[in-house]
């Protein structure tokens, strides 16, 4: 039997506009993801295994600027 392979995701807010954008694996949440503002901006990036937050996730200013990072670990 075949490993399962990620499948890449985009999520939408209602007007269209990409509010994420990344992998999943078996349905969960897997890989590099970004989260961004209704204008565009992006939010928040980090990685999941498996649906879990794993290793550094950082929170950005509408600017760009980095606000906080958090260590999730492994």
């Amino acid at each position: 039997m075949a490993a399962a392979k990620p499948v890449r995701e985009v999520i939408k807010y209602g007007d269209g506009t990409v509010k994420a954008r990344g992998q999943r694996l078996g349905g969960e949440l897997h890989g590099a993801w970004k989260f961004f503002r209704l204008d565009g901006s992006l939010m928040r990036s980090g990685s999941f295994n498996r649906g879990r937050q794993v290793g550094v996730w950082c929170t950005f200013t509408r600017s760009g600027d980095l606000v906080k990072s958090t260590n999730f670990g492994k």
